[in-house]
């Protein structure tokens, strides 16, 4: 006789929990359990419990690989699904197997979990776990399917529980997803994926929308919601968000006039890898010597500057020709402008010349720090429009969001949770899903956010994402190759590339001692083929087969896949906290960000005042749509799991446990880097300090 103690752990979230009655037969080497009913005296498998078993056996199983779990009725409850975090065995010589399951378990079925110690196909040589994880990738293929979401757009699950918004009455504002003042829906009952890792978090499904109901109504009830009229004054604009205050966006509508600070925005801002060293002034950019001689300083000239490699150039050419629309009656305007900076002796980047289209002419004058005041001003602000178009759309939607959502489906699509890298990668693909979800009901659709509170509505947003998907290359997402790309590599004061190559280093050590214990040779990586599935499917579902891209169709070797994951990891984390977690601060002083411009592009100068600068810019209602979505898509998560923080038990060898660990000590020590340099700025950057950067994109 054989006695197993099992622990059953059931997840922490709401309704986690279940009635229904759970059965387990253990699978070992040299034998196999009978179907053992999992029961005590009073409630099993409560949320966030975890129940004790003993299970009694003819003979010892030998090695224990796999184990069944049964979830079947339980008397005359009715069926409730079960959130199972993981199984543990100890077995008869003290050895304690660890069965990880993360995942939900919604009707009447069976769930066979594999020991968690990470292989290959290669590693696997018995029938038994080789058929597993074959049935394991057939059986999410079957589920998961890749659906086109916007031609030229990286494609996205197919979620068959999954409901759009839909209309709903707006005389009746019973909680139902309805936010006051928006026609959307989301149907929290809905937001419950059939199986496993796609799963919603009730909790933060609900949260999410009570944080935004609520203010949208106080903006309604205040009168401004509703109002389609011009700003009265500019300082009326902190009515939206009287109580929000940081030390930031205090200091945004203190200074957003400043040059200083324009320039200091293309460094450290929520956009900051725009911006590249100019060697040539470019044809279409006729700026001479004698237009920004005065800013450069005494004793040097334009053309010295660009050799000293002190010239930067912001070219927004991607929205050329990009249409508008009409909102709140109005049609509204874009361009595309270029901006010239300096970098001075100061250690300041001031901005010199400013352009607001891609063809010069008398039409398109270029704007100077000389001109008037309203002039120079409404130049940045028009600048400063384009940044939003091509951070939202751009750098944070498709660079993070839609991105990282591809690089998740084909894990889940290709990689079994045995494989080494499906264990490694899915800590970063936390409830991304839920949130792109979220984001195409609630902002991408015909009535969505996007198209009611941008000036490019929702089919100019796509195309600014299409233009820029066919443009992205692998080496792009290389950091450290980015940075020497854009000639930015020593540029002082880049609090950004400072912290984005602190946390890279950190990243790709950590991944290199996970990959290198699991492929000790190339040869292993390249006979890999579960991994060589997951690089294809990427390359074909999110790149859409552009060879032009550069990202690799297949990988041959070990330096090769520590690159390919860690650019993974790190767009699905570090890289999305950059640019997400600083919007309300820059962003909730509206003129410093507008998202839409209601007069056109001026052709002239010293025609500007303050009363046509209030008219171009977004009028109220607009203003407050865009500022409740980012406020809302700003706030910190309320399950948020910090980078390197893995409280799902996936590894369980000591090699990577311990990488894990040394991971955590040097993102400590970034973190602690970071807070020490803020104490002597004035503007603090602390986008990247690891503690608030989150595992994944879960908002």
């Amino acid at each position: 006789m054989a006695t197993y103690k099992v622990k059953v752990a059931t997840g922490t979230d709401l309704f986690s929990g279940t009635m229904d009655s759970i059965s387990l037969t253990i699978v070992g080497t040299q034998g196999e359990s009978h179907k053992q009913l999992l029961n005590h005296f009073g409630r099993d498998f409560a949320t966030g419990a975890v129940d004790e078993y003993t299970v009694q056996c003819q003979q010892d199983l030998g090695e224990l690989i796999i184990i069944r779990l049964y979830k079947e009725r339980y008397f005359f409850f009715p069926k409730n699904s079960w959130y199972c975090s993981y199984v543990q065995i100890c077995a008869p010589n003290g050895r304690i197997y660890h069965f990880p399951a993360y995942q939900w378990m919604d009707g009447y079925e069976t769930l066979a979990l594999r020991e968690a110690t990470g292989k290959t196909t290669a590693d696997d040589t018995l029938p038994i776990l080789l058929e597993h994880r074959q049935e394991e990738i057939r059986a999410k293929q079957d589920l998961y399917h890749w659906r086109v979401f916007v031609p030229g757009l990286p494609n996205y699950v197919n979620i068959p529980s999954y409901h759009p918004p839909v209309r709903r009455n707006p005389n009746r504002p019973e909680w139902n997803g309805y936010i006051p003042g928006f026609p959307i829906l989301i149907n929290i009952k809905a937001t419950r994926f059939l199986n496993s890792n796609l799963r919603y978090s009730f909790i933060k499904t609900a949260s999410f929308f009570f944080r935004l109901g609520p203010m949208s109504l106080k903006l309604k009830l205040q009168g401004l919601l509703d109002c389609k009229q011009s700003w009265k004054r500019l300082k009326d604009i902190k009515k939206i968000f009287p109580a929000y205050k940081s030390v930031i966006s205090e200091y945004v509508a203190e200074h957003w006039r400043e040059d200083s600070f324009f320039g200091y925005q293309y460094l450290n801002g929520i956009n900051p890898g725009l911006i590249r060293r100019c060697t040539q002034i470019p044809d279409k950019f006729p700026v001479t010597d004698d237009m920004v001689a005065p800013f450069l300083g005494e004793g040097t000239c334009l053309q010295a500057e660009l050799e000293k490699g002190n010239i930067y150039l912001a070219d927004y050419r991607i929205l050329e020709g990009i249409p508008t629309v009409e909102l709140n009656g109005q049609k509204q305007y874009q361009c595309a402008p270029l901006c010239l900076l300096h970098f001075g002796p100061e250690g300041n980047m001031m901005p010199i010349a400013i352009q607001l289209g891609q063809t010069p002419g008398p039409n398109c004058p270029i704007f100077l720090p000389s001109d008037s005041e309203w002039d120079w001003l409404l130049a940045k602000t028009w600048v400063r429009n384009a940044e939003f178009f091509c951070h939202e759309a751009i750098s944070h939607l498709l660079g993070t969001h839609l991105i990282a959502e591809a690089f998740c489906l084909a894990v889940l699509r290709q990689l079994p949770m045995c494989h080494p890298l499906y264990k490694l990668l899915i800590p970063h693909t936390r409830y991304t899903i839920q949130i792109n979800s979220i984001g195409r009901a609630l902002l991408l659709n015909d009535e969505g956010l996007t198209a009611r509170a941008t000036s490019l509505g929702l089919k100019g947003f796509a195309e600014v994402m299409v233009r820029s998907l066919s443009e992205v290359t692998y080496d792009s997402f290389y950091l450290p190759n980015d940075f020497v790309e854009r000639g930015v590599q020593d540029l002082p004061g880049y609090y950004y590339r400072d912290d984005c190559l602190a946390v890279w280093d950190a990243l790709e050590r950590y991944v290199t001692e996970i990959i290198t214990y699991y492929y000790p040779c190339d040869a292993a990586v390249e006979g890999d083929p579960e991994l060589q599935s997951w690089v294809q499917e990427i390359f074909k579902e999110c790149l859409l087969g552009r060879e032009s891209s550069g990202f690799p169709v297949c990988l041959r070797t070990v330096p090769e896949l520590i690159r390919y994951v860690t650019i993974v990891i790190y767009t699905c984390s570090a890289k999305h906290s950059a640019v997400n977690a600083g919007q309300l601060e820059f962003t909730s002083w509206m003129p410093n960000f507008p998202s839409s411009m209601r007069n056109p592009p001026v052709q002239a100068k010293g025609l500007t005042t303050l009363e046509t600068f209030l008219d171009t810019l977004p009028d109220v209602k607009t203003t407050c749509i865009i500022l409740l979505v980012l406020w809302t898509l700003s706030r910190e998560p309320d399950d948020k799991r910090t980078l390197g923080h893995f409280p799902d038990i996936h590894f369980v060898e000591d090699v990577p446990r311990r990488s894990m660990e040394t991971f955590r000590q040097r993102l400590a020590q970034i973190s602690h880097n970071i807070r020490q340099r803020n104490k002597c700025l004035p503007v603090p950057y602390y986008y990247l300090d690891p503690v608030l950067i989150e595992n994944s994109i879960s908002i």
